[in-house]
């Protein structure tokens, strides 16, 4: 039997290839996806997230345990798909048109992940209209979008009026983020919720996807 400890100390120190040997060793000893997902790939990231807000980690980090959790959660996607067990939420996620920065839009999908949500990153320099057909065409539940610019915060608006006017905002949460993004920016534009750190927005994907 595997030490599945290894499996959330690899993801915590970031170590890919450990954490890959030990998901492949647990599923060959019959042990369930779900478990190893839920009893030890998101508390694990739940720390680093900890660790990121408490300022123990930084992004470098954040990076390597987001790429080693992504190395396990390859081997159990489709095992996981296969069983039938469904996300906590499925999320599009996307830099707003006119803005081309990935870093923290990357880190947020990653964490989002390790919290055991499906992300469909929809890249950067997203229109409104592709975070509308994720919605219609991939069942998404929430949109997250996020700016690095001031001069692209208003594309975050046009967005949530798209959605409105496309009769699906009932549909859907939507959360933002950015580093110029406020709370008091988020519900002035009619967003759902708001996260500051990308450690922050798995807490504000779970508070909406509860309501």
């Amino acid at each position: 039997m595997p030490d599945l400890k290894q499996l959330h100390e690899a993801i915590l120190n970031g170590d890919a290839k450990t954490a890959k040997a030990t998901t492949e060793q647990a599923l060959a000893a019959g042990i369930e996806p779900l478990k190893l997902v839920q009893e030890y790939m998101m508390p694990a990231m739940d720390e680093v997230g900890r660790r990121f807000e408490c300022n123990e980690y930084f992004v470098p980090e954040l990076l390597l345990a987001a790429r080693a959790m992504k190395a396990a959660l390859e081997l159990l996607r489709p095992l996981l798909a296969a069983k039938g067990n469904e996300p906590v939420s499925r999320v599009a996620l996307g830099t707003v048109k006119g803005d081309l920065h990935d870093i923290g839009k990357n880190l947020v999908g990653a964490m989002l992940e390790g919290g055991g949500f499906e992300v469909i990153d929809l890249g950067v320099n997203v229109s409104p209209e592709k975070f509308i057909a994720a919605v219609k065409e991939k069942n998404v539940n929430i949109i997250a979008m996020s700016a690095l610019l001031t001069t692209t915060m208003p594309a975050m608006k046009t967005t949530i009026d798209a959605v409105q006017l496309a009769g699906i905002r009932q549909q859907v949460k939507i959360l933002v983020g950015g580093a110029p993004i406020t709370q008091k920016f988020a519900e002035e534009i009619g967003a759902d919720g708001f996260s500051e750190s990308a450690a922050g927005a798995v807490a504000a994907a779970r508070k909406v996807a509860k309501a």
